[in-house]
């Protein structure tokens, strides 16, 4: 059964072609290493350039979007292997958090944040132990990681952050390789 990644990412069709690259190259890797891609089904913004880069090598994509959202004309990826309609976003989150063996988190707006803070939150808490990356491509998260700095130092969240942050795509990939290799005990801290 091959290890599914899911990816947080943005829908904007507005942000400038260097994050479409990162979203293209990210969906090359997950092909190429064997990862089924989990994601929120859209086929605009980065969410698009993912999943066709995915297809493109070769890859399998798994879509999860809100009816609202399907119904809206050229927001779904319905090229998806499974596109798997919800019927609210907070279903849409726990259909992507129980299928996926791990977290990988791209440049986004507000959606990407909240979606990253929740299995964050959930891991931080022993609901889950499953590997998040934040992938800070070209310090696009460095003011969040200095508000978490902030945070640990004030002693509002441990010393010991339940995320791994990488600054390039070879980084996140190798990220997760380490974290998704088979251990001896299912419940090891892998992140």
């Amino acid at each position: 059964m091959p290890r599914r990644v899911c990816v947080y990412c943005a829908a904007s069709q507005r942000v400038d072609e260097h994050y479409r690259k990162l979203a293209e190259q990210v969906g090359t890797r997950l092909a190429r290493s064997g990862y089924e891609l989990i994601y929120g089904g859209g086929d605009v913004g980065l969410m698009g350039a993912l999943a066709r880069s995915v297809h493109r090598h070769g890859g399998h994509v798994v879509g999860v979007i809100p009816e609202a959202l399907q119904e809206r004309e050229g927001i779904a990826y319905e090229l998806a292997d499974a596109l798997i309609v919800t019927q609210t976003l907070q279903e849409r989150k726990a259909v992507m958090f129980t299928r996926a063996d791990a977290f990988l988190v791209l440049p986004g707006g507000f959606g990407t944040l909240e979606e990253f803070m929740e299995v964050l939150t959930l891991r931080q808490l022993g609901y889950h132990h499953k590997p998040i990356v934040l992938l800070n491509y070209r310090g696009f998260f460095d003011l969040l990681l200095r508000f978490f700095e902030w945070l640990r130092r004030e002693r509002f969240v441990p010393d010991r952050w339940p995320f791994a942050v990488a600054s390039d795509v070879d980084e996140a990939f190798a990220l997760l390789e380490r974290a998704l290799a088979p251990t001896d005990s299912s419940h090891a801290d892998r992140s």
